[in-house]
């Protein structure tokens, strides 16, 4: 009798427990009316809960199947109710990542992450213009949230994710820790060109490509491996430079600068390139998009930091096949055709001009003066790296001007395309 009373007394206690997570709205997280412009759209919220809901009927089926539990032995009860603790863990970790993201946006980051959302969104709406129906209809723009780390990073649409135990990703998220904020992080272009590539489905296309490339040239199948463990930060880099322009150049060597032992270390196995080398690969992708200058004024800057001959730690092969390869592997991610870009290659569709860095050094020379840069939003975060560079404004006040102008259609109730002063797209 001790051991019927303990376990249904357990199971009386999971039973109340099975509705807790099932949905998230406004209110729930505690979003307030003046918070509702900075918020993530219905849709967004409309997709969480419907993961939500389809977990909890997988909570409730399970728990149907406690019905008779008296007939079964104590093991196999203690089974059946861990079956329904698996699915409620699942639960709890999608409601706490949807209840995270979605809450910041009633703090004092939410227009900060509203920016974002719109820079983000801009990148899609530039591929969309360069080439219409890329997309099949429509998509669920990414969101963005603070947390902590050293930097941005990204969980792809519909990735599964361990932290949800394997359930998948509903919409892109972008992580921004907590002190990178700003609106004129290159490394947030970055992150999004890596969400583009995943819903542009080259992921695999562009590593075999690669791969193909370098050995049919290199003809080292340990350079070709590298390299090809490397390609989706390698796209990720150069779509941001067609993103952004030269000033995400500048802005990746700024984040990838630190002290010549990390900078010149090759680690095995890992996915980005090693630092010192990524900034030739950036160099080359300026030559190629017609910026020679800029690459050489580049490459100078990074020469003057780091002389490999005071010692690295890179294996010879990459680094005596560099000034070979580099031109390749550039070449083959950002100017070759690819089938699921209806043989178009990366350059084609997003391109970056002359006119355009033109247009971003006015927009900066506009923000610097105190005024609204007339840019696409992701134009606009290069033009604010170049304002901040001329140390001619305040950063905090810089950022709040950049934010201002990202988020001023929110207030108003307008959509970016009605707002002269914000073009969609450059």
């Amino acid at each position: 009798m001790d051991l019927r009373r303990f376990l249904h007394a357990k199971i009386t206690g999971l039973s109340a427990r099975l509705s807790r997570l099932a949905r998230v709205d406004n209110a729930f997280v505690g979003l307030r009316p003046q918070d509702m412009p900075y918020a993530p759209s219905a849709q967004h919220f409309e997709r969480a809960n419907g993961r939500l809901a389809a977990v909890e009927r997988n909570i409730r089926r399970r728990f149907e199947q406690l019905g008779d539990w008296q007939r079964r032995e104590p093991q196999r009860v203690l089974i059946d109710i861990a079956l329904v603790e698996r699915e409620l863990d699942r639960a709890r970790r999608l409601f706490g990542m949807f209840y995270e993201v979605f809450a910041q946006r009633g703090t004092s980051y939410g227009p900060t992450l509203a920016a974002h959302d719109a820079i983000a969104d801009d990148c899609y709406q530039a591929v969309r213009e360069a080439a219409p129906r890329i997309f099949e209809g429509p998509l669920l723009k990414p969101v963005c949230y603070m947390e902590h780390g050293y930097s941005p990073a990204t969980m792809r649409r519909g990735v599964q994710l361990s932290r949800l135990l394997g359930e998948g990703n509903p919409f892109p998220l972008i992580r921004i820790p907590w002190d990178r904020d700003q609106p004129w992080q290159s490394v947030f272009l970055h992150e999004v060109a890596h969400n583009l590539q995943a819903d542009l489905g080259i992921w695999q296309e562009n590593r075999q490509a690669l791969v193909r490339r370098l050995m049919g040239s290199a003809r080292d199948p340990f350079v070709a491996s590298v390299y090809g463990r490397w390609h989706k930060e390698i796209f990720a880099d150069l779509a941001a430079l067609l993103l952004g322009g030269p000033a995400a150049a500048w802005g990746m060597a700024d984040f990838l600068a630190h002290p010549q032992p990390r900078t010149v270390t090759y680690r095995p196995g890992g996915a980005h390139p090693t630092a010192y080398l990524r900034v030739y690969l950036l160099a080359e992708m300026l030559r190629r998009m017609g910026f020679g200058e800029v690459a050489t004024r580049l490459l100078r800057v990074w020469q003057a930091l780091y002389q490999p001959r005071r010692g690295h730690r890179i294996p010879a092969p990459l680094m005596t096949s560099a000034p070979r390869v580099i031109p390749y592997v550039v070449d083959e991610i950002a100017f070759q055709t690819r089938r699921n870009l209806a043989q178009r290659a990366l350059a084609d569709i997003i391109p970056f001009t002359r006119d355009d860095e033109a247009a971003i050094r006015e927009g900066a020379a506009q923000l610097a003066a105190g005024r609204e840069a007339d840019l696409a939003p992701r134009h606009v975060v290069s033009a604010a790296h170049y304002a901040l560079e001329q140390g001619r404004v305040a950063p905090q006040r810089l950022a709040q001007r950049v934010i201002g102008q990202l988020t001023d259609h929110l207030r108003s109730g307008r959509s970016p395309a009605e707002r002269p002063s914000l073009r969609l797209a450059a």
